[in-house]
């Protein structure tokens, strides 16, 4: 009998994909190529934002029929009985942006924490950007709770700590080097609008774009501050004229909450 691996897999967005890219489907047509099916079974689970219509709405005119067999979990006003055997029989499970607190401690309430850890353990694709982006990790940069804070009980799939938005908020590069540097998160990894994480098992094994410019960093603490190293990533995207990217180094000193350029 042929053994056959399963592979686990995160794809987890700094931003971008249906909700903040309708017209530029190229981070989400990567997820949905990691399947090898033409029409995957994806379900979005929109707990973040309150469940909201809109977003719902959005998706599913983003995921039509010729695309994929979409589907929605709403736990606000819940209709899905057996919450194991719906999420187990997806393919990739989409996680959507809000408030990243109220959607985890909504999760453990329903056990879907758990259940996501079995899918992903079974081999169902994993992905979300911002909230859904952070709660893959041990913690991350959120502003559930007004200004931005380090909110230390994600899921812990992968290890260390994210942040989304890196480039499209401009508080967050700051806010994410002041809360590694003095310790309040741990190392971790931040990347910007447009700019997707793939991870097989909790290896980081490459980083995509939709945006020639936009990037990831792995954010570390120094004894000097906090060091931020550009990772190598591949556009999705036609060809640019501009040559490799660059890749740089900042080691920086002091409260860097002060650096002020996210």
């Amino acid at each position: 009998m042929t053994n056959h691996r399963i592979k686990k897999q995160i794809v987890a967005l700094g931003g971008g994909g249906f909700s903040m890219e309708p017209d530029v489907p190229l981070l989400d047509n990567y997820t949905l190529g990691l399947t090898g099916v033409e029409r995957p079974r994806v379900c979005f689970v929109p707990t973040a934002s309150g469940d909201a219509q809109w977003y719902i709405d959005k998706f599913y005119f983003v995921f039509r029929k010729a695309r994929a067999e979409a589907s929605h979990l709403a736990l606000f006003q819940r209709k899905q009985t057996n919450l194991r055997d719906f999420l187990l029989g997806q393919q990739v499970i989409y996680i959507g942006g809000g408030n990243t607190a109220n959607m985890l401690a909504i999760w453990r309430l329903h056990g879907v924490d758990r259940i996501l850890r079995e899918a992903w353990e079974h081999g169902v694709i994993l992905t979300g950007l911002s909230a859904g982006m952070i709660c893959w990790f041990e913690g991350g940069v959120t502003d559930s709770f007004g200004p931005l804070a380090a909110l230390n009980d994600g899921l812990g799939f992968l290890p260390g700590s994210a942040c989304p938005h890196f480039d499209g908020e401009s508080d967050r590069r700051p806010a994410y080097h002041a809360m590694v540097a003095k310790g309040q998160l741990l190392n971790g990894v931040a990347a910007d609008d447009g700019v997707a994480l793939y991870y097989v098992g909790t290896e980081l094994a490459g980083v995509v774009s939709s945006r020639a410019e936009s990037g990831a960093y792995i954010v570390s603490r120094s004894v000097t501050g906090v060091s931020e190293v550009a990772l190598d990533s591949r556009y999705l995207g036609p060809a640019v004229d501009n040559g490799a990217t660059t890749h740089h180094q900042r080691q920086l000193t002091g409260d860097t909450g002060d650096t002020g350029d996210g």
